[in-house]
């Protein structure tokens, strides 16, 4: 299996320097800084890449599950809301919510849930993120 990677540059103290995130592929590339991950401000963040890498990986995961058992979606979409809080010991994600609506011809309520749910426990990214708490609405159009 490939290994993937990306690199992230950081110049200045946390409150005033700022950085740039990339993937090696260099499909994508974004500034980032304190406000753009603490505050509202312009930019990119790690918790929005983790959201996007759980969210393709969950519609992933959830399209096969459901191919597997004969039923072949037409579509899956999903968002991720990952939750970034303060505690005692400092910053964590603490959450992510995940929505997902998909159009699956011929299932049943009960068995896409079965599958949504197996997706949201075993995709790879979620298995990675063990110690956040992992929230799943799951919508069959």
């Amino acid at each position: 299996m490939p290994i993937r990677s990306a690199n992230a540059v950081w110049e200045g103290d946390l409150a005033h320097g700022h950085g740039t995130m990339r993937t090696a592929t260099a499909s994508f590339e974004g500034p980032y800084t304190f406000a753009s991950r603490f505050q509202e401000g312009k930019g990119v963040n790690p918790e929005e890449l983790i959201g996007a890498a759980h969210a393709g990986c969950f519609s992933m995961a959830l399209s096969h599950g459901l191919a597997q058992g004969g039923h072949t979606p037409r579509r899956v979409s999903t968002t991720a809301k990952v939750h970034l809080d303060k505690g005692d010991a400092g910053f964590r994600i603490t959450t992510i919510e995940l929505n997902c609506e998909a159009d699956v011809p011929g299932i049943s309520g009960e068995e896409f849930q079965k599958a949504a749910e197996d997706a949201r426990v075993n995709c790879p990214v979620a298995q990675a993120l063990k110690g956040v708490e992992i929230k799943l609405q799951a919508v069959l159009k």
